[in-house]
This record gives structure tokens, sequence and C-alpha cells, in this order.
């Protein structure tokens, strides 16, 4: 066939149902395409163009089951023919011109009429209705017929029918031929005995999906092929009870009241993510809406974070003049942490049979049961009422001792001004109670301790044309027009600067918090009024605990004691609720915001081209090679930044399932126990990273059981004026 300008004819043929069958619909699902179909295009003699309603008439034209296949009598002057290809289709080069499409099937056929304008294609659709179908039967007892299924226990004998829809008469024309084929398990009938509608099929030894497929085809013709997916499952185990003298498995124990907790946290930490926060900045600015590996509360979260964002939009201004898109930046980041920050935020931070790594699944990999009633439920169960409103066990405690307070539930921006709800000027938060903000600063000071701060600052300066206060500034000899997409936008982020958290500002609150500080120019003089001294030697002792139990939970001969875990994590939560003052509220919601923006800031592709990244390092994150480069370039710490950021991660999971638990009401070891195997990869995941940073390994055995309580920034400080120089 010659071509003819682009001019072209798409015929494709597909296994259809138009009949019934004893009064019952029979449907091919899903419409198989017919591989070999026989397709004719005849050109008509002198025909001129086809109006709408006589092509129309035409494409619904069917030739009755036992029409001839001649067109002998049909005037044209041009004909094609060829057959159907592996996906059912074919392709005719034409001249434009008014045509009659013919498909011929298994003794039927289907007749189309249509025109093609030069350079134009047409595509055409037979339908052949064979109602090809394939069923999985299964017998359950000795005297049942057997019954419709699509998954058994592994060594069962599966039988699967093959059904068409061809009449006697048809089959005399056009014999035709089954052939079976399977990805698991074997036939019990031998090769030259399987041209049959039914057939068995063996499981046993195999566990998973078997795909059987069945071909039907007319001799040296067409083909259809249908395949049946059967879920072959592994034997259910009988426990048997009765005495044994050993036993090789992890010691057993039961679901704990505050396991939802955990896995709400887990979860909401990570919808906070780095990654799951460019996803919702695409979605909202680049039109992108690739949702499908997020979690399904995650997706559903999605609209009331547009929601916020438009609220967020009308409050939030700058004094400055062509601000606008940092302002839109600065709101919709603020709308992603206040609807993620919340663990009780609908919909709930739980998963669903359809997500990938569903937390039953998490759960069975620590060896730990999942409640029976669901986590969802035993989450609702784990609250406490307190004056109708449903909160933490940790905030009821701390709600009864302030039974002299009222319940207020309007803030002072929703109050009219009228006077009316005066009377609600004092009082708690109903919000605070019901869905507190989880967010731990821990994380905002281990991402400034990996100089993701100072990276941004440095950037900025040169915008600015400042030069740097030491003598050689790399930045200087580096242009800035790779930037130029972000000029915008770092103007804004440079004005707002006076509205931003400073270094001590944070540096104070790092203090207050846990104890830790920052070292260098911009923190001198620092004089904080309460400091958790404390806090770090307790965590690091509560870590050193962990892996001592970890060391006893994995001999299957030892029933390892969470009785020393249970008094570090309750001496670890008394001394966090003392930090928990101040600008405790606000300043961990302020800084996270900030530091999303300036990672989402670092991971724009023009930073590619202005710092000289590696690109073949597999980051995490895509802002995180800019900051390795940059402190490549200062010649600051060469430990990666993908170090800091586990710790704020990790840091993170554990201090709010120690700050927000109600450990101080507990003397059972057991959810000591269920909390350390829980939390094992990110225990683990913390004390690794910490010894790549500060080279303090926290699971070393020492001789006087004394952990290291050295500031972090005091060990950075070290290692730095230890490590060689270019």
């Amino acid at each position: 066939m010659g071509t003819y300008d682009g001019t072209k004819i798409i015929v494709c043929m597909t296994d259809v149902v138009h009949a019934t069958e004893n009064g019952v619909l029979r449907t091919a699902i899903p419409p198989a395409p017919i591989v070999g179909g026989r397709v004719r295009v005849y050109s008509k003699q002198g025909a001129g163009p086809i109006s709408p309603a006589e092509q129309e008439k035409g494409a619904k034209k069917k030739k009755s089951e036992e029409s001839s296949l001649s067109h002998e009598n049909e005037p044209c002057n041009t004909s094609y023919k060829g057959e159907t290809g592996s996906d059912g289709c074919i392709t005719f080069s034409v001249p434009a011109a008014c045509y009659t499409i013919t498909c011929e099937a298994f003794g039927l056929e289907d007749c189309h009429e249509i025109e093609v304008e030069p350079g134009c294609s047409k595509q055409v659709l037979c339908e052949i209705p064979v109602g090809f179908q394939v069923e999985s039967r299964v017998q359950t007892g000795d005297c049942e017929d057997p019954k419709g299924c699509t998954s058994a226990f592994e060594g069962t004998t599966v039988i699967y029918a093959a059904t068409n829809l061809l009449t006697p008469i048809q089959l005399e024309k056009k014999p035709i031929r089954l052939d079976w084929v399977t990805s698991g398990g074997h036939f019990l009938e031998s090769p030259d005995k399987r041209n049959t509608k039914l057939i068995h099929l063996d499981t046993t030894g195999v566990v998973g999906n078997i795909m059987v497929t069945a071909t039907l085809s007319e001799q040296g013709s067409a083909s259809i092929s249908q395949t049946s997916i059967f879920n072959s499952m592994r034997q259910r185990v009988n426990r048997i009870a009765g005495d044994t003298t050993t036993t090789m498995t992890r010691t057993e124990t039961e679901p704990t009241d505050d396991l939802p907790l955990w896995v709400a946290i887990r979860n909401s930490t990570e919808a906070l993510s780095f990654n799951n926060y460019l996803r919702f900045m695409d979605w909202m600015f680049c039109g992108k809406d690739n949702l499908t590996s997020l979690k399904e509360f995650e997706r559903g979260r999605f609209n009331n974070k547009q929601t916020a964002y438009n609220n967020l939009l009308g409050k939030r201004f700058l004094p400055f003049t062509d601000a606008d898109a940092y302002r839109v930046i600065k709101a919709a980041t603020e709308a992603f942490v206040m609807v993620n920050c919340g663990i009780f935020s609908t919909p709930q931070p739980f998963t669903v049979g359809s997500d990938r790594d569903r937390d039953e699944d998490y759960l069975d990999r620590r060896d730990l049961p999942a409640p029976g009633r669901g986590l969802k439920q035993a989450g609702s169960d784990y609250l406490e009422a307190v004056d109708g409103t449903l909160t933490l066990p940790y905030l009821a405690i701390i709600r009864r001792k302030l039974p002299d307070i009222s319940i207020k539930t309007t803030l002072f921006e929703e109050i009219d001004g009228t006077g009316a709800k005066a009377d609600n000027c004092f009082g708690i938060l109903q919000e605070k109670l019901a869905n507190p903000c989880l967010l731990e600063l821990i994380w905002s000071y281990w991402h400034e301790e990996g100089m993701l701060v100072q990276t941004v600052n440095a950037i900025t300066r040169r915008f600015q044309n400042i030069r740097a206060a030491s003598p050689l500034d790399p930045l200087s000899n580096l242009e800035m027009d790779p930037l130029r997409p972000l000029n915008n936008l770092f103007w804004g982020y440079i004005q707002d600067e006076q509205h931003r958290l400073t270094v001590p500002r944070r540096n104070y609150e790092y203090d207050h918090h846990y104890g830790l500080r920052l070292e260098g120019q911009a923190v001198q003089q620092f004089r904080p009024a309460d400091t958790r001294s404390k806090f770090l030697e307790s965590f690091h002792h509560l870590l050193r605990l962990c892996t001592v139990f970890y060391k006893q939970d994995d001999d299957t001969t030892v029933k390892a004691d969470a009785f020393p875990v249970l008094n570090a994590l309750k001496e670890t939560h008394l001394i966090l609720s003392q930090g928990a003052h101040n600008q405790f509220g606000d300043l961990p919601s302020t800084a996270r915001v900030e530091m999303l923006m300036q990672e989402w800031l670092l991971a724009r592709p023009e930073f590619r081209e202005y710092l000289p990244t590696r690109i073949m390092v597999a980051y995490p994150e895509p802002w995180m090679d800019r900051v390795d480069a940059m402190k490549k370039l200062q010649g600051w710490s060469d430990t990666s930044v993908m170090h800091f950021r586990n710790l704020g991660i990790f840091g993170e999971q554990l201090l709010l399932s120690i700050r927000w638990g109600a450990w101080s009401d507990v003397q059972e070891p057991i959810q000591a126990f269920n909390w350390t195997r829980f939390f094992r990869p990110q225990i683990q995941g913390y004390i690794h990273a910490y010894r790549a940073v500060t080279g303090v390994d926290l699971a070393a055995e020492t001789v006087d059981t004394q952990v290291n309580a050295t500031l972090p920034s005091v060990l950075l400080k070290k290692r730095l004026a230890m490590q060689p120089r270019a």
C-alpha cells in the first residue's frame, strides 16, 4: 500500500456482546482484541461525501451472522484487505474517498461506511459478538457443584470453563480450537487433550497470583485470548496447644491503648516531610496532580490545605512592593503545616487497604499485634472526654489541674467587637485540646546544625552584593545569572527578613526545650534564663537502654526487660514537659514554615546550574545536594546534610511520642515494651546518624555505664577543627 499524504484508516476488532443466552446478557470483560481478523476496505465508485446521518447509519449497520463474505456486486474501483495485528488493529494508507469497511472473524461480520478527508485519519471499531469468557470455579465439597471463585488455598484444584456465543451452524462453517496456558501450577489434562471447554489446574506448591490464559482461534485465522487471575493463598497454620520445652519465637505481646497515638505520630510526621510538601506546592502552583504514591488520608487533606491557603491569603500581607510571589508561597507553606501538624485532622492519619505501606504491615514487621477493633476505632477509644471534648490522656491530666478555667471556642480574631463574647476572653481553647499541633523544635535544630539556614543566608548576601565577613568569599566569583528566574522570590524573602525568626531567638528556644544550643559568632553572649540541662543525658540514656533491650529481645531464649526503658521514658517525659512553656506553642511551627520555604527555594532546578552539585548522589530530597555543595565551597563541615536531616526526622518522632504520651501515669512495662519495638527503626536510625555527625556512638558499651552528654555543637566544633583543609 502506498502513502497518501497521511490519509489513513485504522480498523480495530474487539469481542463484544450484543446477544443474550437464556435471558441473561453475556459480557466479555474487558473487551478482548481479535488477532488475525480479516478486514476489507472498498472505495465506493463515484461516491460523493457522506452526510453525517448516513455515516452514523452506516456505522451501525450489521450484517447477519450467515451473510456471505463476497462483495463482488458492490460498485467499487479500489479495495484493500489485511488481517489485524497483536493489538487487534490494522492501518491502511488510502486516498481521500468514501469507503465501506467489512470486518470478519469466527463467521461473524461487521460493516461500516465512512468518509476520509485528505490528510486525516479515521478510526473504525468493529464489534464481533463472540462473547468469549473464562471463569474459575472451585468445588467446596465432595457432593457439591463447583462454584465461581477467584481465590482458594494452595493445593486446591481449580476448574476453568471457557464459554462463547457461537452457534452450531457457525462452528460447523468455521471450526475453532481452544488452547490453555498457565503461569503456575500444572494442568491435569495431558497436552493432547487440552482442546476442551473445561480444564483442571492443580495449585499444589504455588502461592500467589496464577494467570491462566485461554485462546479461542479459528484454524489458521482469527483468535481471541482471555486471562483469568486466581489467587492461591498459603494454607492456614493450625496452632496446636501443648507442653513444650523451648520456643524459638520472640516474646509475644498484646496491643496497648497508646498504640494508635504512635501510628498517628509516625504518619503525620511523614505527611509533613519535604517530599509531600513539594508535591503539595506542585499541585497548587504547577498543575501537577500525581498523588497516587501518597497515602489515602494525605490525598484527602489536599482540599483542606487549599481552603486553609485561601483563608490565609486574605490575612497575610507584606508592606513591600512586588512581593506577591513570595507572599503566596508563604501562605501555602503555612497552610500545609497547619493542616498536617494536627494528628487528629480530618481525615485521620491512618492507612486504608489500598495504601502501599499499611499501618498493620508496619506493626507486623515490628512483631506487634494490631488492635482487633482496628486502629481508627482504637484511636477514638484512646482519647478521654474532658468537658465534652475528646483529647489525649496527657492533656486530660493537665486539664484536671485547671478545673477553674473554662473552655472557650472562639479565637480573639473571630470576636465581632460588639461585646457579646466578652466572657470568653479568659479560658482554654477547645481546638488546642481536641487537635493539638504536634511538632518538635529538634527538627529545626538539626537542620540548622546541618547548615540549611546558613546556606540560604550566604546566597541572600550574594544576591544583595554583600561580601562575606571572611577574607575569601567563594560566592563572589559565582555569577547570579542562573538564579534570575528566582529574583522576585528572593526579593520578597529578603524584604521579609524582619518578620522571620532570628538565629539567637531560635537558639534560646533550643536551650529552653532541650538544653541544646548553637555555636558561632551569631550567638555570642548567650544568657538563657531557663535551660533543660538534664535532657541530653536523659535522652541518650534512654537510647542506650533501648540498644540493650534489642539485644535481649532478639535472643529468643530471653524475655526482654522493659522496666529500665519505662523509667527512662518517664524521666525524659518529665524533662520535656518542663520546657513546654513560653514560645512552645508558636515558635516550632513558625520555624518549620520558614525552613520548609528555604528547602523549597534550594530545591528549585535553577540551583543545579548555580552550585557545583553531585548529580550521581541519590539524596532523598532535592534540596540536600545544594547544601552539601555550599558546605564544600565554604569549607564547613564535610558531614553530609543527609545525616542531620535523619536526626531531625527520627528525633521528632521519638520526642513527640515521649512528650504527648501519658507516661507519668504508667506503671506496667508492656507499654514501654511496645514503644521500644514500634520505634526501633527511628531509634537505631538516630543512633547511627548521631555517630556519623558527632563521632559519638550512643550504643557503645562503657565500663561506668555513663552516656556521653556533651553538647552536639561542641562535638561538631571539635570535628571541624580536626577536619583536613583543601
